[in-house]
C-alpha cells in the first residue's frame, strides 16, 4: 500500500502517466411502471417495479492528476476484454515509456490476457508499455508491530 501511496504523491510526468483501472458488472434494467406523478415541495418518487435487459461489464481508467479518462461496457468481463482495454490505453499515450497501472488483483489484470489474444510480437511490445501495480486484497493494510 505504501508504494501505491508514493506513486500518488509523485508530480505528473507525461512519460510515465499514472493511471487507476477497475472494472465492475453493470445490469442494465428498465422502468416497468412509470414514475409517480411530482408533487410541489417533496422528492421524486419511483416504483421499485424492473425489468432486466441483461448485464454488462463497465471496465473505466482515470489519470487522476490531468483527469483524461476511458471507459468502454462490454457484454462480459473476461482476459479478452482486459487486453482490448490495454490496447486503446496504450493508444492514448502515445508518447509515454512506461504507463503505470493501479489495479486489483483479478484474475484477469495479468498480462497473460495480452499473449492470449494478440500475436506474440504485439503482446510484448503492448506489455513493454505498462507497469501494473496492484492494490492489496480487500482494500487491507497490513498490520506492523
Amino acid at each position: 500500500m505504501e508504494q501505491i501511496l508514493c506513486l500518488y504523491a509523485q508530480p505528473y510526468d507525461p512519460l510515465y502517466p499514472l493511471v487507476c483501472f477497475d472494472e465492475r458488472p453493470c445490469f442494465l434494467i428498465g422502468d416497468v411502471v412509470a414514475p409517480l406523478p411530482l408533487q410541489s415541495g417533496q422528492a421524486r418518487k419511483e416504483h421499485y417495479a424492473y425489468e432486466k435487459h441483461g448485464s454488462c461489464a463497465l471496465l473505466a481508467a482515470i489519470e487522476p492528476l490531468t483527469g483524461q479518462r476511458l471507459a468502454r461496457a462490454h457484454p462480459q468481463r473476461a482476459k479478452k476484454e482486459y487486453a482490448l482495454f490495454l490496447k486503446e490505453l496504450a493508444r492514448l499515450f502515445p508518447d509515454a515509456f512506461k504507463i503505470r497501472v493501479i489495479q486489483d488483483n483479478l484474475n484477469t489484470h495479468t498480462l497473460s490476457a495480452l499473449y492470449e489474444n494478440f500475436p506474440a510480437e504485439e503482446a510484448f511490445a503492448l506489455a513493454q508499455r505498462f507497469e501494473f501495480y496492484y492494490t492489496p486484497k480487500s482494500g487491507e493494510l497490513a498490520e506492523y508491530d
